[in-house]
C-alpha cells in the first residue's frame, strides 16, 4: 500500500514538474519577454540580464541565464534546505530554462496589458502546482528559504523585497510603464498561487480517524507541530474514532497530506482557515533549532 502510494505521488510529482515548466516557459515567450514585461524572481533578473545585453548588440537567451542562476542556487539549496525539495525544484528550473531557450518568442497577446495578465496567470499557475506538490521552481524561493533560516525574516517578506528589486529595475532602466505593467503581472500570479495553493499562512486540520496512534506518529515525524485529541463517535455508526486538530503553515500542508493519506487512507481531512494565533507556533528557524537537539513533547 505505502508502495503504491509513493509511485502514485512521484508519478504526479513528475507530471506537475513538466506541466509546470511547460507552462512557465510559454508564460515568458509568449507573453512576458515580447511585452517587456518581467516576471518574479530569478526569472524576471534573468530577462533584465538578457535585455541589457540586447541593448549592446549581444542577443543571449533569457533560458541561459536561468539555466546559470539556478546551478549554484540548487547546491545550496542542497545542503542548507532539504533533498527532496531541492532536487525536484532545480529540475523544474532547468526544464523551464531549456523549454525557454527552445520555445520561440512571439508576441501572442499583441497588448501589453493582456500579456501582463496572462502572463502573471500562467506564472502563477507554473508556481502554485509545484507548491501544492511539496516542491517549488527554484530559483528564488530556495533563496528565500535559506535567507529566512539564517536572517529570521519571513519568506514573504523576502520575495516582497527581491521583487520590489525587480520592479525598481525595470522602471530605471527600460521606463516606469514596463515596471507598471510588471507590477500587474506580479499582482496576478501572488492572486494565482493564493487561489490555487491557498489564501492563508495559517491552517486548522481536523483529522478524523480511527487509527489515531499510526497517524499521529506519521505527524510527528513530518511536522514540529502540537497535536490535540479529542474523542469523537460516528453518528451513523456509533464507531469510536478521534479528531486531531493541528495547526500548520500553507508551506506544511503537502507534508500533512501525505502523511494522512500514506497512513489512514479513509481519514476525514477537514481544513480551515486560521485568522490567528496565541501561544508557541514554531517557525522554520525555530523548527530546524528543534530538530538539531530534540522533538517538542506533544
Amino acid at each position: 500500500m505505502r508502495m503504491a502510494l509513493e509511485k502514485d505521488q512521484m508519478g504526479r510529482q513528475i507530471l506537475v514538474l513538466i506541466g509546470s515548466a511547460v507552462i512557465s516557459a510559454i508564460a515568458l515567450n509568449e507573453f512576458l519577454i515580447p511585452g517587456k514585461i518581467f516576471s518574479a524572481g530569478i526569472n524576471g533578473i534573468s530577462q533584465i540580464l538578457a535585455m541589457l545585453l540586447q541593448m549592446v548588440g549581444l542577443h543571449v537567451n533569457t533560458g541561459w541565464f536561468i539555466l546559470l542562476f539556478n546551478v549554484p542556487i540548487g547546491l545550496l539549496g542542497w545542503f542548507k534546505v532539504g533533498r527532496g525539495f531541492t532536487f525536484y525544484s532545480i529540475l523544474v528550473a532547468i526544464f523551464t530554462s531549456i523549454l525557454t531557450i527552445v520555445i520561440p518568442v512571439e508576441f501572442v497577446a499583441h497588448n501589453t496589458l493582456l500579456a501582463a495578465l496572462f502572463g502573471g496567470i500562467l506564472t502563477g499557475i507554473g508556481v502554485a502546482y509545484p507548491l501544492k506538490y511539496g516542491f517549488s521552481t527554484g530559483g528564488m524561493d530556495i533563496v528565500a528559504v535559506v535567507l529566512e533560516k539564517t536572517t529570521g525574516r519571513t519568506i514573504g517578506t523576502l520575495m516582497l523585497m527581491i521583487n520590489l528589486g525587480i520592479v525598481l529595475i525595470a522602471g530605471g532602466l527600460f521606463g516606469w510603464e514596463s515596471a507598471l505593467y510588471t507590477i500587474i503581472s506580479i499582482y496576478a500570479m501572488s492572486r494565482v498561487v493564493d487561489s490555487i495553493h491557498t489564501r492563508h499562512q495559517k491552517l486548522t486540520a481536523f483529522i478524523v480517524t480511527q487509527q489515531q496512534d499510526a497517524v499521529i506518529e506519521a505527524l510527528s515525524s513530518t511536522l514540529i507541530r502540537g497535536i490535540t485529541i479529542m474523542p469523537a463517535v460516528g453518528a451513523y455508526r456509533r464507531q469510536d474514532s478521534a479528531v486531531l486538530m493541528v495547526v500548520i503553515s500553507r508551506y506544511e500542508l503537502y507534508a500533512l497530506e501525505h502523511a494522512v493519506k500514506e497512513t489512514d487512507p479513509h481519514a476525514f481531512v477537514n481544513l480551515v482557515n486560521t485568522i490567528d494565533i496565541e501561544g508557541n507556533f514554531y517557525n522554520e528557524t525555530e523548527q530546524l533549532k528543534i530538530r538539531q537537539t530534540e522533538r517538542p513533547q506533544q
